[in-house]
């Protein structure tokens, strides 16, 4: 046989063997993967996200904020922040690789907020705006799954190689101040809740710019937590407030109609939170409910409050009888009334919480530094303005004995 042809067919059957092993490689790494994602979804790890959009988030601006700000009180965020920030540091980059990849990089991401302000529904909305898959690694759900050091690191090892392979995904850790407990309650040693501390910040290590993987956390009690793992684990904070009075009720709207000479004000197209949960429950609005008069009561009141006083309200039988009786605000505040709102000192209690963290204690440095260069440039002001006058007496003198000499002359 030629040495040329020879070369030739030796060269064809190496290529065939490359691809023939290239191929199977693949197939044994899919098939790896698929078990690992049919055990995970076994042991109740990985999720199914309820369907739930960003915007179902409803909520309007603070426009106390900036008075407060003048007062030296320092407001909390209004829902539409909240929104905001989650598209900012959640949506945006778990959706586009090329934003991911040019965005400052947010491995973790905290949800701190009184019970029953929608913390667990965003996350389900992360998932849900950007198709992520969802991992439950909260101390209550693993609790009894893969035991001992091994056994938690292979979990580990499992949950974010799926999630990588698999992006974007969502890592969720429910109560995560358990994870960070200064001190563990007896009730709850049997569970381990601090079994993720070590383990956790050393895997986050290991994600890198392409990985699209974001770790979320949720807690009503960050005062629980020892402060210094729990921030350089969480660098990225959000705080979820209760509802405000504009969010409970609504405001007049701007609506540009094509020039400016004629803004309309109308009070349409805004989601109210009371008229938003009413409707989505099958209740239907009329003049008869005052919707005022409820956004008022309901002050403290948290969205999971008014969710649960509405459908105590809004049976089966009573949707039955909606069109020959109305709704009206006092059936709700019935229902309500059985709820503890949650009080100003539990607010001001996470206010004082984030003022210790990392991200809290910089906020502060900026805005005393932005109060002293406005100090400053007011004395510099003054300043000026001091000499100009001086400068004037001078002159005005000089005038003044000028025309003296002249009248002795």
């Amino acid at each position: 046989m030629d040495i040329g042809l020879l070369t030739v067919v030796l060269a064809i059957t190496y290529v065939v063997i490359q691809h023939c092993i290239q191929s199977y490689s693949q197939l044994i790494e899919r098939t790896t993967i698929d078990s690992l994602y049919k055990e995970l979804v076994e042991e109740k790890i990985l999720i199914r996200a309820k369907k739930v959009k960003l915007s179902d988030y409803v909520g309007e601006y603070s426009y106390l904020g900036s008075t407060l700000r003048q007062i030296d009180i320092e407001p909390m965020p209004s829902l539409t922040d909240v929104r905001q920030l989650i598209a900012l540091y959640g949506i945006l980059p778990l959706g586009s690789q090329s934003v991911h990849e040019k965005a400052p990089l947010v491995k973790a991401l905290l949800l701190a907020g009184p019970v029953g302000v929608g913390k667990k529904m965003l996350v389900h909305a992360l998932c849900t705006e950007t198709g992520a898959n969802l991992f439950n690694l909260s101390a209550a759900n693993i609790a009894g799954k893969y035991p001992g050091k091994s056994g938690l690191q292979m979990m580990l090892h499992m949950v974010f190689k799926v999630a990588k392979l698999l992006q974007p995904s969502v890592i969720w850790i429910g109560d995560t101040e358990k994870t960070f407990y200064k001190r563990v309650p007896k009730a709850e040693k049997e569970l381990e809740p601090k079994r993720l501390k070590r383990q956790l910040p050393r895997i986050l290590k290991t994600l890198k710019t392409e990985d699209r993987v974001l770790v979320v956390g949720t807690t009503s009690r960050p005062f629980d937590a020892d402060l210094k793992p729990f921030c350089k684990l969480y660098k990225k904070i959000i705080l979820v407030p209760r509802p405000d009075y504009a969010s409970r009720f609504g405001k007049y709207m701007k609506i540009w109609d094509g020039t400016w000479e004629s803004c309309l004000y109308e009070a349409k197209a805004i989601k109210i939170l009371w008229k938003h949960i009413i409707q989505m429950k099958g209740g239907i609005l009329s003049k008869l409910l005052n919707i005022s008069c409820l956004a008022q009561v309901s002050d403290g009141y948290t969205q999971l409050h008014i969710t649960k006083a509405v459908e105590a309200v809004l049976t089966e039988r009573r949707l039955m009888q909606l069109n020959k009786k109305p709704l009206t605000a006092l059936e709700f505040l019935n229902s309500l009334a059985k709820q503890d709102p949650v009080y100003k000192q539990e607010e001001e209690a996470f206010k004082v919480w984030y003022a210790k963290t990392p991200l809290g204690k910089a906020r502060i440095k900026a805005r005393e530094a932005a109060e002293e260069a406005a100090k400053g440039k007011g004395k510099g002001k003054g300043k000026g303005k001091g000499k100009d006058k001086g400068k004037e007496k001078e002159k005005k003198k000089e005038g003044k004995k000028g025309k003296k000499g002249k009248k002795k002359k």
